[in-house]
Parts: C-alpha cells; sequence; structure tokens
C-alpha cells in the first residue's frame, strides 16, 4: 500500500483491521435491514451533513457520505436569493497515489496540506457518528452499544 494512503488511513484509524472493518457495513452485519442500501446511505448522509456545523441560511441542502470503500461524496445546494439555486457535488476517490477531488468542468485535484487534515477528520469524525447513531456500535471494536 502506498504510504501516503497508509499515512490516511493511520491518522483515521488505530489500525488496518479497524479500516477494513468500518470500511464496509455487511448487509447481514446492520441492524437497518429493512431498508435499501440507498436508504441506508441517505440516512448516513444525514448524519455526515451535521459534521460541518450549522447550514448557513443560504445552503438549502448538504449532504456528506461514504459511497464505497474508495469513494466520498459531498453535495451542497445554495439558494442565491432570487428563487433560483447552485449545486455542487464534489467527489473524493480514495487512490493510491492519494485523495482525488473531482469537482465539476473537469478540475482534477489531489488533497494536500490542510484541506487533506480538514477531510480525515471530516471521514473519521462520519466514522464515528455513523457507527454510534445509526449501527449504533462501537466505532473502536465494532461491537454493538
Amino acid at each position: 500500500m502506498p504510504r501516503l494512503l497508509k499515512k490516511v488511513r493511520g491518522l483515521v484509524f488505530a489500525d488496518d483491521s479497524d479500516a477494513a472493518s468500518l470500511l464496509k457495513f455487511r448487509k447481514k452485519d446492520r441492524p437497518l435491514k429493512k431498508f435499501t442500501e440507498r436508504e441506508l446511505i441517505q440516512l448516513e448522509s444525514e448524519i455526515g451533513a451535521t459534521i460541518f456545523g450549522e447550514k448557513p441560511a443560504h445552503v438549502t441542502r448538504r449532504e456528506f457520505f461514504n459511497l464505497d470503500k474508495d469513494t466520498w461524496i459531498w453535495y451542497e445546494e445554495v439558494s442565491d436569493g432570487k428563487g433560483g439555486r447552485q449545486e455542487l457535488t464534489t467527489r473524493y476517490e480514495i487512490q493510491a497515489k492519494g485523495i482525488l477531488k473531482i469537482q465539476p468542468n473537469y478540475q482534477y485535484t489531489y488533497l494536500e496540506g490542510a484541506e487533506l487534515q480538514n477531510f480525515i477528520l471530516a471521514t473519521k469524525e462520519y466514522y464515528e457518528r455513523v457507527s454510534r447513531q445509526l449501527y449504533k456500535k462501537d466505532p473502536q471494536t465494532g461491537q454493538p452499544l
């Protein structure tokens, strides 16, 4: 595994076994079996959106979620005050080279510096909140609360 990815996972998880267990919630392990995968992603997204504090007045919708083990999505819908709205979807792909940030109009950059650190902190907080609030599991051990 490339050094950067090991460093990122090391900052987010105590060890790789924690990362592997938390990166995927298998269907049979979910206490919320009655929900579809898409519905669970929506529930996770609602929790993920709270990580960044209260929405400013002009923000009408905000989502942050883990689509799969290598993909994160940030979505924000903003009102322009004149009845119009703007949407921004940012996709983060975990790659061997680093974390690739993909935005509209073919804007591709790898995270670095403070932006990388903030992403790592956000994903760690996401795992902790989703594990506890939605799946009712201890984020460190994966055991039921």
